[in-house]
C-alpha cells in the first residue's frame, strides 16, 4: 500500500514554532516579572482574549 501525499495549505507545527521563536525573541531581555506581564497582555489581546477573560471570571 502506497501512502498518499497530501499537500497542506497550513502547517500547524511550523506556525507554532514561528510563534514560539517570536515570543522568545521578544522576551529574551525581560526579567521574569516583565515576561509574565508580556505573556498576560498577549493572551488578553489575542483572538481568544474574551474567552480567556470569561474563564478567569468563572474561577473567581
Amino acid at each position: 500500500m502506497n501512502p498518499t501525499k497530501i499537500e497542506k495549505d497550513f502547517d500547524c507545527l511550523e506556525f507554532k514554532q514561528q510563534a514560539q521563536e517570536e515570543i522568545s525573541e521578544d522576551i529574551k531581555s525581560l526579567i521574569p516579572k516583565e515576561q509574565i506581564k508580556y505573556l498576560r497582555q498577549k493572551a488578553e489581546s489575542s483572538s481568544l482574549g474574551e474567552w480567556w477573560k470569561s474563564i478567569k471570571n468563572r474561577l473567581h
